[in-house]
C-alpha cells in the first residue's frame, strides 16, 4: 500500500521559524511551490514507484542501450515541463537560480515518492556545479543550458574495479589528441550512466594524463558526452548493469571507454577539486534521502498501526470495549519504536533547513559550519533513516517484511545510501582527519558555543539540561581526538565513526531547542522522548572514544 503526503506544511513552518527571507521568493509564493512539488511527488511519482521497482531497467547487451520503466518516461517529461529540472541552474545560462534551501525540501519530496527516479535528476545538478566551478566560458555556454532544461543528463565517472575511495590508483588514461583527449578505461557503479530519458549523456570522468603525478595529485577530470558534436556517437557504452539489492529501476552501469573523445574540464591535475564539488553536493542531498526514506516508512507505519488491532492494553483505561482486541498504538513497544523515528525525523529535517540557509550564505563561519556539517548530514541522516525504517518494518511485524506495504522496498532502495559518495566510514574520517582539525577545531568550537548559547536561554529545562550535558560530552570527546590525532592517527581512525553520531545527536538536540515552542505539545512530547531515549547515547560513544583504538586496532590480525 502506498501512503505518503510531502511535508510541505512542516517545511512552511521551519523555514520561518529559521528566518528564511529572499527577494524573489516571498512565503505566499514558496507556500506556492511546494504544494505544487507536494503533488506531483504524490500523485505522480509515488504511483510510479511500486512499478518501476517491479519492472527494473533492462540492458541490450548487443547494443549497450539501457531501458528504463516505460512509466518513468512521461514523469521525467512532466519533470522537465514544470521546470524542475533547471532550479538549481544559473539564471544567465537558463536555470531558476532556487534558494538550496527549497532544492533541498523538493529533494526530500522527490527521494519519499520515487527513490529511483530522484537519482538522475539528483546528479545532474552536480555535474554542473562542476563545470560551472572549473569550466571555460565555452564550455558552460554549451553543457549547462542543456543539462539545465533536462534534455542532457549528468553523471559522476570515478570509480574503478580495483579501487573506490583511494581513487589515487585509477587507471584511465586520457592522451592528448588534436581535437581534446581520448579516454580510455573502465568504470563501475554509475548511476544513469546508460539511460533512454535523455538526448544525450555528460559523463564527467577521472583519468590521469601522461606525465601525471602518481597518485591523487595526478587526477585530472574530462568531459565526455555519449553523442559529440555531429551528433555521432562517442566510444562510450555500458558493459553491463550491477544486480543490486534495491533501486531496481536505476540504472547502476558498468561504463568502457575505448579512446573516447574528451575534453578537459579546468586544469590538468586538478580533477579532485572538481570531484569534490559535485560529492559535496551529492552528499547533502544522499543524507536528505536517508531521511526521505525514513519518512514515507514512518507514515506507512502510522497508517498501519491506526488500524492494526491485536490484543488488549496493559492499561485497563485504554482497553477498547467496543472491540474484542485494541489498536496496536495502545503497546508501549510500538509507541517507543514510532517515537524514535518521529523525534528524530523532526530534527533531521530541521538540520535539512538551517543547512541549506547557510548554503546561501557568503559568510566565512556559515561556509566552515556546512563543510563541517556536510560528513555529519551524509552520515547521521543516511544511517539514521536505515534504522528508522528498520523500525517502521518492525512496528507491523510480517506486513513490513512482505511487499503489500512496501516498507521493505524503502529500505532496499535506502540502504546504498550509507555507501553512496564516500561510505559513512569515510566521512567520519573526513570528519575528525580534516573538519575538526582544519582550522584548530575553530569551526567545531564555534558550533559549541552556538549550541551552548541555546541550551542557556531554552525554557524548556529538560532540553536545556540535555543539550548542555551533550555539549560536555562534545566538547570533552573533541578535546580528546585534538590530543591524540597529531601523535597516532590511528586511535582518531578507530573512534571517528562514534564521534560523528555523537555529534549529529547533539545538534539533533540544538535543532529541537531552534523550533520547539512550549504550547506545542505533539512537538514537546517527541522532544521530550528524544532527550530523555535518544539523546543520552552521547555518554555511550564519549565513552568508546575514551577508548581509542586500544580494543580495536590493537587486536592481532589473526583474531578475525
Amino acid at each position: 500500500m502506498d501512503i505518503y503526503s510531502a511535508p510541505s506544511k512542516q517545511y512552511l513552518t521551519l523555514l520561518k521559524q529559521f528566518g528564511f527571507q529572499d527577494d524573489r521568493f516571498d512565503l505566499l509564493m514558496v507556500e506556492t511551490l511546494l504544494d505544487s512539488m507536494a503533488k506531483f511527488a504524490e500523485q505522480k511519482l509515488l504511483p510510479a514507484n511500486r512499478v518501476g521497482d517491479e519492472e527494473g531497467v533492462h540492458y541490450d547487451p548487443s547494443t549497450g542501450r539501457v531501458t528504463v520503466p516505460p512509466v518513468f518516461h512521461d514523469l521525467y517529461e512532466e519533470y522537465k515541463s514544470q521546470g524542475y529540472a533547471s532550479v538549481e541552474g544559473l539564471e544567465q545560462y537558463g536555470g531558476q537560480n532556487f534558494p538550496p534551501v527549497l532544492v533541498l525540501i523538493m529533494a526530500e519530496f522527490m527521494a519519499s515518492a520515487n527513490m529511483a527516479f530522484s537519482l538522475g535528476p539528483m546528479l545532474t545538478p552536480a555535474a554542473c556545479q562542476a563545470i560551472n566551478f572549473s569550466g571555460s566560458d565555452a564550455q558552460k555556454s554549451y553543457y549547462l543550458p542543456k543539462m539545465y532544461s533536462g534534455n542532457w543528463s549528468g553523471t559522476m565517472c570515478l570509480t574503478e574495479s580495483h579501487c573506490g575511495t583511494d581513487l589515487g590508483l585509477i587507471k584511465t588514461k586520457a592522451v592528448p589528441a588534436k581535437d581534446g583527449y581520448k579516454i580510455t578505461g573502465n568504470k563501475i557503479w554509475i548511476t544513469y550512466g546508460e539511460h533512454d530519458l535523455t538526448e544525450n549523456i555528460i559523463h564527467l570522468v577521472l583519468a590521469k594524463l601522461p606525465d601525471a603525478p602518481s597518485g591523487s595529485k595526478g587526477i585530472s577530470m574530462f568531459i565526455v558526452p555519449k553523442f559529440l558534436d555531429d551528433g555521432s556517437k562517442n566510444n562510450v557504452i555500458c558493459t553491463g548493469l550491477e544486480k543490486k539489492l534495491g533501486q531496481h529501476a536505476s540504472p547502476t552501469c558498468f561504463m568502457s571507454f575505448d579512446n573516447a573523445q574528451g575534453y578537459l574540464l579546468g586544469k590538468p591535475n586538478q580533477g579532485m577539486k572538481n570531484m569534490f564539488v559535485m560529492m559535496n553536493e551529492a552528499r547533502i542531498g544522499v543524507g536528505v534521502s536517508g531521511l526521505a526514506m525514513a519518512e514515507i516508512a514512518y507514515q506507512t507505519a502510522c497508517a498501519f498501526c491506526r488500524d492494526r488491532r491485536q490484543s488488549r492494553s496493559l492499561n485497563p483505561k485504554k482497553i477498547d470495549m467496543n472491540h474484542t482486541s485494541d489498536c496496536i498504538l495502545v503497546h508501549p513497544d510500538v509507541r517507543r519504536q514510532l517515537l524514535e523515528i518521529k523525534s528524530t525525523n523532526i530534527p533531521m529535517r530541521a538540520w535539512v533547513v538551517y543547512a541549506g540557509l547557510l548554503l546561501s550564505s557568503d559568510d566565512k563561519k556559515d561556509k566552515a559550519r556546512v563543510s563541517l556539517f556536510t560528513p555529519m548530514i551524509k552520515s547521521y541522516l543516511s544511517d539514521r533513516g536505515c534504522v528508522n525504517i528498520g523500525h517502521a518494518m518492525q512496528v507491523i511485524g510480517g506486513s513490513g517484511y512482505v511487499k503489500d506495504w512496501r516498507i521493505e522496498q524503502y529500505f532496499r532502495d535506502a540502504r546504498i545510501s550509507m555507501i553512496y559518495e564516500g561510505t559513512n566510514g569515510i566521512q567520519a574520517l573526513d570528519l575528525v582527519g580534516r573538519k575538526l582539525v582544519k582550522d584548530g577545531g575553530a569551526s567545531m568550537r564555534d558550533l559549541l558555543a552556538d549550541m551552548r548559547s541555546a541550551a542557556q536561554v531554552c525554557a524548556i529545562t529538560d532540553l536545556s539540561t540535555g543539550l548542555s550535558k551533550a555539549c560536555d560530552d562534545l566538547q570533552q570527546a573533541s578535546l580528546w581526538l585534538m590530543q591524540h590525532t597529531s601523535a597516532d592517527h590511528e586511535q582518531a581512525a578507530a573512534v571517528a565513526t562514534d564521534y560523528l553520531q555523537l555529534s549529529s545527536l547533539v545538534v539533533l538536540a540544538f535543532m529541537w531547542s531552534k523550533i520547539l515552542k512550549s504550547d506545542d505539545k505533539d512537538s514537546l512530547d517527541s522532544c521530550l522522548y528524544f532527550i530523555h531515549h535518544v539523546l543520552p547515547e552521547t555518554e555511550i560513544y564519549l565513552h568508546r572514544i575514551r577508548h581509542g583504538k586500544k580494543y580495536i586496532s590493537d587486536i592481532d590480525a589473526a583474531s578475525f
